[in-house]
C-alpha cells in the first residue's frame, strides 16, 4: 500500500470541499480498504465520511429516509425496514458477513465495485482498472459474469444485493457535489459497461451520497431470493427482488422484479413487470414473462446456466407470493 493524505470531513460541505484530483471518500472501508491493499485503488487522498452526521433512518412522506452513513446491520434491524420494507431487510442479511454488516454503510454499499478476479488482480488485464486493456474474462473464467447488458468492454457484474431491492423499491439517491445537489433514481445511478467499464455510475468527480429516500411502501407482498455457492459470505450467482400485487380476480395489478447476478447494473426486469401486467397470476404466465425477459440474455460459453436458473428463481419467487 502506497503513502496517502487522511482528513476527516467536518459536514458534506467540506468533505467536498477537501476533494481533489486523486481524492476517495472513505465510509465503513469494507470494499475500499481491501482494494488499497491488492494495488487496485491507489488513492492519494482520502477523506473520511464515515462520522458525517447521515447516520439515521427516519419516516417521511410515507417513505424513509435513509443516511448514506448508516451501517448495514443497522439498517437491516431498524424496525421501519423490517415492517414496512423487509425485501431490503432480506437483502441486507443475504450479503456479506455479520462483522462486514457492521462495518458497512449505505453509500459503500451501492458504490461498491465488482469482485470480478481480473479486476481484483493487478497482474492481469482489465478495462474497468486500465480502459483499453482488454477484458481476460470474455476468453478466460466468466462462469459467474454477466449474461445481460455486457458489452466487448466487460462482463462484470454488480455485486450488491441491497442495490437489487432498492431498484424494485423504486429509491432515489441524493448526493451533493462541487455543483450542488440532485437527486439520482435506481435504477440510473448505476451505469452499463458499454466503452467505459471504469465508470461504475453517473456519479461526477467529488460527488458524495448523502441520503437514499424511498418511496411508501408498494402495494402487494415481497421477498428477496439469493442463489450463491455457499450459504454464507458469497455473491449472488443470481438473485431477485419482487413485489406482487394480485388482484382478488386473480390477475396481476402490479409488479416489480430486479436480477442480481446477472449484469453491471441491479437489473430492473420490465420486460417481464409488462408481461405480468394484468395476467393471471400463474405459474405459466410467471414462465411467459420471465422468458420475455431472458430473450434478450446473451450469455458466454460457461455461463449459459445462469438462464434457466435466472427463470427458475423469478418463477419459484412469484410463485411463492401468489396468494
Amino acid at each position: 500500500m502506497r503513502p496517502f493524505e487522511y482528513a476527516r470531513a467536518l459536514d458534506g460541505p467540506d468533505a467536498v470541499a477537501r476533494f481533489r484530483p486523486g481524492t476517495m471518500y472513505l465510509g465503513g472501508g469494507t470494499n475500499l480498504v481491501d482494494l488499497m491493499r491488492l494495488g487496485v485503488a491507489e488513492p492519494d487522498h482520502l477523506v473520511d465520511v464515515s462520522r458525517l452526521p447521515f447516520d439515521r433512518v427516519e419516516a417521511s412522506d410515507g417513505g424513509l429516509r435513509i443516511g448514506a452513513a448508516v451501517r448495514n446491520s443497522d439498517l437491516a434491524a431498524h424496525p421501519l425496514v423490517r415492517e414496512r420494507y423487509p425485501m431490503l431487510a432480506r437483502a441486507l442479511l443475504a450479503g456479506a458477513s455479520g462483522q462486514v454488516r457492521n462495518m458497512a454503510t449505505v453509500a459503500g454499499n451501492l458504490l461498491q465495485r465488482t469482485r470480478c478476479p481480473y479486476f481484483q488482480d493487478v497482474t492481469k488485464a482489465c478495462n474497468k482498472r486500465v480502459p483499453g486493456s482488454g477484458c481476460p474474462a470474455i476468453p478466460g473464467d466468466h462462469r459467474n459474469h454477466a449474461i445481460i447488458g455486457h458489452s466487448e468492454a466487460c462482463v462484470a457484474v454488480h455485486p450488491s444485493d441491497m442495490a437489487v431491492a432498492l431498484a424494485a423499491l423504486e429509491a432515489r439517491v441524493h448526493v451533493t457535489g462541487p455543483d450542488g445537489d440532485r437527486v439520482v433514481p435506481i435504477p440510473g445511478l448505476h451505469r452499463l459497461p458499454g466503452t467505459e467499464p471504469h465508470r461504475d455510475t453517473v456519479l461526477e468527480p467529488g460527488e458524495l451520497i448523502t441520503t437514499v429516500e424511498l418511496p411508501s411502501p408498494p402495494a402487494g407482498s415481497s421477498q428477496y431470493r439469493k442463489v450463491r455457492e455457499r450459504a454464507s459470505f458469497a455473491f449472488a450467482l443470481v438473485s431477485v427482488a419482487a413485489v406482487l400485487d394480485v388482484g382478488g380476480d386473480g390477475t396481476v395489478r402490479g409488479c416489480r422484479l430486479a436480477l442480481g447476478g446477472v449484469a453491471h447494473v441491479p437489473w430492473r426486469a420490465e420486460r417481464a413487470e409488462r408481461a405480468l401486467l394484468g395476467a393471471p397470476a400463474t405459474e405459466e404466465e410467471f414462465v411467459r414473462a420471465a422468458d420475455a425477459e431472458l430473450d434478450q440474455a446473451r450469455p458466454l460459453p460457461r455461463n449459459g446456466y445462469k438462464v434457466p436458473l435466472s427463470r427458475n428463481l423469478i418463477v419459484r419467487t412469484l410463485r411463492e407470493l401468489t396468494p
